[in-house]
């Protein structure tokens, strides 16, 4: 929706392109940071910036918004809780509500309502562990992103729940999704509550209808603390999990934590949900059937993203015109992939290309051994060990990657430009710190024999500096070597979170503009070569061996998120040169290299969601033809690519290989390690390893998939993002896993911590 007389033209020197919605708190909008990332600005209603108790409040609640931000809620940007008019700027999230996708599509079954259910009660755990309680759970508060459910609005509620209840009495919520103790006691509602309203969504997803729908909010209100819940329409896998959440007396409900544990236990395929008829509604004395309306907004389910914080009602079914996918407004980094939020992409971790070396993430391996066979091929005096590095914002650590060279551990991502590790015991050998607020995804650009590159992020208000760097740091002595401003369109253009790559001892990046390619020598800075992109386009990097290609998609398709005729052109690497175009199917995720040719795969969408990937393509080294292949069916979940097999990695756990030639499944397996990314191949033990981001690491054969080893989650952390790059680096006999929180940890991969 366009802004209206009277509307600010900027908060907080962020320019406003749209309103997105108004409610009771306040109105937010569509703005712009100064590298062209869309944020969501909440503005606080003047009525309440005068009031001082309400300020205190909203200070609380903007710490608690940065203390939850994830990869289930939408990360803080920016806040200014002392402005004359207080403000909020938050990740932009593009998708339906749970309400909307309701109201239009009908209820959520099988495989995507368990996803649905892992999804928000993950959201709600990490929410919970945060030392918050959302209050205020409901449909139009869940935004199915393509990335996964993400919960919004968690701190609102709060600050509007107290703020009332001082001046008024009122309680502040919606009766269908509340809980009991909300409605007779809401000062003193706690986790347990949350637990209560995230159970009645999941009737609703289920069925359509909440389990204590009624003609009247009053009726309603009734009905959740003093009757039984109609459930007769709900999966009889999940009704067994859901009815104890919906226990009138909190103590008798479990933790999210605990009802994780259920959900995961469930059938993969929850079955359909049958519809209210065969319900006990229908045998209520108070019969008072009532089918929800909505007025909110969200995409398929089954994804995950982070939050808008926006105020419920009215403000929703502004972001359902906003965010939809078929929106026209201009945008400059819009991942095209469908979904406008911050997160880790493919292969957005390190990546380095030795001249003379492998084919990187895709080549073909040699003959392997059997795990228990690799040998101790350790450093001297190694021992397990975990470690978390320090970054420059303690209250919003993210995940690192790294890569070990001899016993140097190198490691970057989350506040971290880069540290160096020793490989043998974890001690930190030193650390260069960013100040700004990490975008997840971007982590270490790569190693040379005496450089480290990583990113470093600009600190709130700094609006003199670049919002991202890439920084050069002496790889023995952790000084910053140089530093230079890096664009952002590499999400927008390969789905991929990479704007630079290492090859041999040259680093490429994108300037700052997004017009250019730049080459530099990694440990003096000196440029090599500036290549500037075709007319009309904008480009991205992407490695393939100790190649270089550039994809480039039209600068018009970019602004609608609709990479349709992406083309690529090998680069040069002497002076920069492009070469003729291959134009390929969009859009397109390059995911690796095998046999020498570049790997894509071809995501299918439904409206502004990718449901999953159906082709595959190769890019012929020599001859520069691209040749397609349908896959057996679409698979959902995070791609990526080792031993010259494409693997996709579900967020249940189930990971499938691929061949990247002719498309054929090659093996399938069900592990218990949900969210997993990978493969990393292991040093000639003939396993591949995948991990999670709370630490849990799985080995399976590479050549059948079996099982080897899964050990316990390492880290408090989430189960893990969507499209994650692999966090897992393997030297010798040891396995480094990268977790949340800036956590790293190694063991011996012969023997491995036991589960259990």
């Amino acid at each position: 929706m366009s802004l209206r007389g009277g509307d600010p033209e900027e908060i907080g020197g962020y320019p406003l392109e749209a309103r997105l919605g108004s409610g009771g708190m306040g109105t937010v909008f569509l703005a712009r940071t100064a590298s062209g990332r869309p944020v969501a600005i909440k503005l606080i209603h003047q009525q309440f910036a005068g009031d001082e108790e309400f300020r205190i409040r909203f200070r609380q609640e903007v710490a608690a918004a940065r203390r939850v931000s994830g990869a289930f809620t939408a990360a803080v940007i920016d806040a200014d809780p002392e402005a004359e008019h207080p403000w909020m700027a938050t990740t932009f999230i593009e998708g339906h509500t749970l309400a909307q996708h309701i109201a239009k599509k009908g209820p959520i079954d099988g495989v995507e309502l368990r996803r649905l259910a892992i999804g928000l009660t993950e959201a709600l755990r990490d929410i919970h562990r945060a030392g918050v309680v959302h209050r205020d759970l409901k449909p139009s508060n869940v935004v199915l992103s393509p990335e996964g459910p993400r919960v919004i609005d968690f701190g609102i509620s709060r600050a509007a729940d107290q703020q009332t209840l001082t001046m008024t009495g009122r309680v502040i919520g919606t009766p269908p999704f509340m809980s009991p103790e909300q409605l007779q006691t809401p000062r003193g509602v706690g986790p347990r509550s949350d637990v209560f309203s995230l159970a009645t969504l999941l009737v609703y997803a289920a069925t359509g209808q909440g389990p204590f729908d009624a003609d009247s909010p009053y009726m309603t209100a009734y009905q959740v603390v003093h009757e039984a819940p109609a459930l007769g329409a709900v999966p009889d896998a999940l009704r067994r999990v859901v009815e104890p959440c919906l226990a009138k007396d909190p103590d008798d409900r479990p933790s999210a934590d605990e009802l994780l544990v259920r959900l995961r236990d469930l059938p993969a395929d929850l079955g359909p949900a049958t519809g209210p008829a065969d319900g006990p509604r229908s045998m209520r004395e108070t019969d008072t059937q009532h089918h929800l309306s909505t007025d909110d907004d969200t995409p398929a389910p089954g994804a995950a993203s982070p939050p808008l914080a926006v105020d419920g009602g009215a403000e929703d079914a502004g972001r359902a015109k906003a965010t939809a996918g078929g929106g026209r407004m201009r945008r400059r980094w819009r991942p095209v992939l469908a979904a406008v939020v911050a997160v880790a992409a493919i292969g957005g971790g390190v990546a380095v290309m030795r001249a003379g070396g492998s084919d990187g993430p895709g080549g073909s391996g040699g003959k392997r051994t059997d795990i228990a066979a690799a040998g101790a091929r350790l450093p001297g005096g190694f021992a397990p060990w975990r470690k978390t590095v320090p970054g420059g914002r303690a209250d919003i650590p993210d995940e690192l990657r790294c890569e070990a060279r001899g016993d140097a551990l190198f490691c970057g991502g989350g506040g971290v430009v880069a540290a160096r590790l020793r490989l043998s015991d974890g001690s930190r050998v030193w650390t260069e710190k960013s100040p700004g607020v990490p975008v997840q995804g971007m982590h270490l650009v790569g190693v040379t024999d005496d450089t480290v590159l990583g990113y470093r992020f600009a600190a709130e208000g700094d609006a003199a500096s670049p919002q991202s760097e890439v920084v050069a740091v002496d790889a023995d002595k952790g000084r910053e070597l140089w530093s230079v401003p890096s664009g952002a369109q590499s999400t927008a253009v390969t789905g991929r979170t990479q704007d630079a790559v290492v090859i041999g001892s040259t680093v490429v990046t994108v300037d700052a503009s997004n017009t250019r390619f730049e080459a530099r020598r990694a440990h003096s800075g000196k440029v090599a070569w500036q290549e500037p992109f075709p007319s009309g386009t904008q480009c991205a990097p992407v490695p393939s061996g100790t190649r270089l290609y550039a994809m480039c998609a039209p600068a018009a398709e970019l602004a609608d998120s609709e990479v349709r005729h992406p083309v690529l052109r090998t680069v040069d690497l002497s002076s920069g040169s492009l070469g003729k175009a291959i134009t390929v199917k969009g859009p397109a995720v390059p995911v690796g290299t095998a046999d020498g040719s570049l790997v894509l795969l071809h995501p299918r969408q439904e409206g502004p969601a990718i449901v999953g990937y159906d082709e595959v393509s190769r890019v012929d080294r020599a001859s520069q033809k691209v040749t397609y292949s349908r896959l057996p069916k679409t698979y959902d979940g995070t791609p990526g690519m080792a031993e010259g097999t494409v693997f996709v990695s579900g967020q249940t756990g189930l990971v499938t290989a691929l061949d990247p030639a002719t498309g054929r499944k090659k093996w399938s397996r069900q592990t218990s390690v949900e969210g997993v990314s990978g493969p990393v191949a292991g040093d000639g033990d003939g396993a591949l390893y995948f991990s999670s981001a709370s630490g849990r690491v799985v080995a399976l054969s590479s050549r059948a998939g079996k099982p080897l080893w899964t050990t316990d989650p390492r880290a408090d952390g989430l189960a893990g993002e969507m499209n994650a790059s692999p966090r897992v680096t393997v030297a010798g006999s040891v396995v480094v896993v990268a977790a949340a929180k800036n956590t790293v940890f190694a063991f011996d991969a012969t023997k491995p911590p036991k589960s259990g």
